[in-house]
């Protein structure tokens, strides 16, 4: 019982910091702390009392203001400000709840295995409980992009309201799966990923810049984006071209052939290369009954480059 009282306090304090300090989020209570709570009381008792003082530190702080201005600047819809706090409480404490799964109980912490558990990093409470329930929003998103889960999470639809308008938080979710590792994240691929391809680089054919000039833009098509890697094909005028694109923090530059160098919304650095006139060649057997080859014209991207972590 005194873990738990102290426990409750440690919370309420720090809900009391929060209405002095726009860093109070960032309070310490650390991962270690949490893991002692779990193993002391068991993982429904913590989480019961995690999960009502984040609601009643919601309701408290009635933050409802700021955080419709934070998640439009996202790019996300948000409905009226100071509209429904009943919505807002339960979006929270399910992100917190979600975030809590995350992690097992019975006297530690077991990660599950998933996608968004291997590209959001970052410690439970790391950044206080709106970090928490950040990453756990954005590990849904990319559960759901990478079709891991079904797509009527929270975080899916704070995601494809987000890939709409070109906004950070879905930017932020490709980025997780494009640099992520293939066999622990996945890719993106079909329709989603056209529109993930555009989005993250900065194509949007909504932007007013885009609009306002008399240049068509691509499309895009078969696209795949995950593993350090996008691929797929684009087509401008009625002229269709495959390519491939390769993260420079994990691909050496390309040596087969020529390159582009392209930015991602990020910042991130990519080597860009088109498919290019290619000799096949298709073996036959001739009227001596030798072996001959029939050689023609193709276009194809050329071989990866080497990555970097294995030179």
């Amino acid at each position: 019982m005194n873990h738990k009282k102290t426990l409750i306090l440690l919370i309420l304090t720090v809900c009391i910091l929060f209405c002095f300090s726009s860093t109070a989020f960032a309070a310490e209570l650390t991962e270690a702390e949490v893991e002692q709570a779990v193993a002391d009381q068991g993982k429904e008792t913590v989480t019961g009392n995690i999960f009502i003082w984040f609601l009643c530190a919601i309701a408290f702080l009635k933050v409802s203001q700021k955080i419709d201005s934070f998640m439009a600047s996202l790019g996300i819809n948000v409905g009226n400000t100071g509209g429904n706090m009943m919505a807002e409480l339960l979006i929270a404490g399910r992100g917190l709840s979600g975030a809590l799964r995350g992690h097992g109980g019975g006297g530690g912490y077991r990660k599950v295995s998933s996608p968004g558990s291997a590209a959001v990093g970052g410690s439970f409470l790391s950044g206080g409980l709106a970090g928490a329930v950040g990453r756990q929003m954005e590990r849904s998103a990319v559960n759901a992009a990478t079709g891991y889960s079904e797509g009527g999470s929270i975080g899916n639809s704070m995601y494809q309201s987000s890939l709409q308008k070109g906004g950070d938080f879905a930017n932020r979710v490709i980025g997780d799966i494009a640099k992520g590792s293939y066999g622990q994240v996945g890719s993106i691929t079909g329709d989603d990923a056209a529109k993930a391809y555009a989005s993250y680089m900065g194509l949007r054919s909504g932007d007013a810049e885009n609009t306002s000039t008399s240049e068509p833009l691509p499309q895009y098509s078969n696209m795949e984006i995950g593993g350090g890697r996008i691929t797929g094909t684009e087509t401008l005028d009625g002229e269709s071209r495959d390519f491939a694109m390769y993260l420079s923090d994990q691909y050496m530059a390309p040596t087969n052939g020529d390159y582009e160098t392209v930015q991602s919304v990020d910042g991130a650095t990519w080597y860009k290369q088109y498919a290019q006139d290619t000799v096949e060649k298709k073996p036959y057997q001739d009227d001596n009954g030798a072996v001959a080859y029939q050689e023609s014209i193709v276009q194809k991207v050329p071989p990866a480059p080497a990555r970097k972590d294995r030179i």
